[in-house]
């Protein structure tokens, strides 16, 4: 966000601006919601949360236990409750689970009370990402790469509903909080008027 003076200048109009509304990270796994989250958050001075974090903290358990426990269904319910509470707790960034913007409870708490954004991310940059860890319950199929493009094929047509579209691609994670918190302050800007 510029120079040393121009960025806390930025920083202080954004802040001022966004007033109690969140930055909502939505995407899916592997786009980088946790790492740019983090790096946004620290970027302006607002806390960070990371849904998935939150589920596990409120049930006990970690996503694979609910998801082998509960099911998909009652691990979205529980995940939508927690997304909607953090939503209206802003000032913040929130880091939010793959799923949770495809309940339209949520998207429409989240268009009230947040400025949402989509980190869009490849096949393949998603698929090098999710590799690194194996406590992906969706992925948990006899071919992860196929499921993950029907995740795409049916998640990237409502994850477009968002304010902001930033690619997430191979790049630091700072440039890319960067340029989520540059487009954050024009969207507000533009919605000022």
């Amino acid at each position: 966000m510029g120079g040393d003076a121009s960025a806390i200048a930025d920083v202080a109009r954004l802040r001022e601006r966004l007033g109690s509304r969140t930055i909502a990270l939505v995407g899916l796994m592997g786009a980088g919601k946790t790492t740019v989250g983090r790096r946004l958050a620290s970027l302006l001075g607002l806390p960070f949360r990371d849904s998935d974090v939150e589920i596990e903290e409120v049930s006990r358990m970690t996503i694979p236990e609910l998801f082998e426990a509960y099911g998909e269904p009652e691990f979205r319910a529980l995940e939508a409750r927690v997304v909607q509470r953090l939503a209206v707790e802003g000032p913040q960034v929130v880091g939010t689970g793959g799923g949770a913007y495809m309940n339209g409870e949520t998207r429409e708490r989240l268009k009230s009370t947040a400025v949402t954004v989509w980190l869009k991310a490849d096949l393949d940059t998603l698929m090098e990402r999710v590799s690194r860890r194996s406590n992906r319950p969706l992925l948990k199929t006899a071919d992860p790469r196929e499921t993950m493009r029907r995740l795409i094929k049916e998640r990237y047509p409502i994850y477009g509903q968002a304010d902001i579209v930033i690619e997430s691609r191979n790049v630091k994670r700072e440039q890319v909080a960067s340029e989520v918190a540059e487009a954050v302050q024009a969207f507000l800007e533009r919605n000022e008027r």
